[in-house]
């Protein structure tokens, strides 16, 4: 069975990536974000099968690059615990080392860009969108700016 890793980051673009968990249910499925206290609830449901993060804000401009570095040794760790066939992500700064880790070690690489922007391209979006295998809008207007993209329509039922 497939190991499908459905990584990102906390608050909207976690409430997006939940939003598959019909999806979580067909595979050997693992979960990633960052730990706070909303997201601490999620290891009764998925107990062993998450992992956390370190919670960062790219606002905090002192230490976000020093625990933007922390995670990115963390998912390089989680990576090699999980060995995931496909990473699936809503995005958000917490999901690209993932994804840039998963591209070099083979990984298929699904990014989902979040339903929260609907006429610009989000940072962790630009990136990933260079190599992803498959990359998903939720908004026909965004085929516009990632023409090699497919429109999936809203991830909210």
């Amino acid at each position: 069975m497939k190991k499908v890793l459905f990584i990102s980051s906390t608050g909207g673009h976690l409430n997006e990536l939940l939003q598959l968990k019909e999806i979580m249910k067909q595979y050997d499925s693992y979960l990633i974000t960052e730990k706070t206290k909303s997201t601490e609830s999620l290891k009764e449901e998925y107990q062993d099968r998450i992992q956390y993060l370190i919670y960062g804000s790219r606002h905090r401009i002192f230490t976000y690059p020093f625990k933007l570095l922390a995670n990115c040794f963390k998912s390089l760790y989680y990576y090699f615990k999980i060995r995931p066939n496909v990473i699936i992500t809503t995005g958000a700064h917490t999901a690209g080392p993932m994804c840039c880790i998963g591209k070099i070690f083979k990984s298929k690489i699904i990014y989902i860009e979040t339903f929260a922007n609907i006429h610009s391209k989000t940072v962790t979006g630009r990136i990933v969108y260079l190599f992803a295998d498959l990359f998903i809008v939720q908004w026909e207007s965004m085929l516009k700016l990632y023409p090699k993209a497919i429109y999936g329509g809203w991830i909210f039922k």
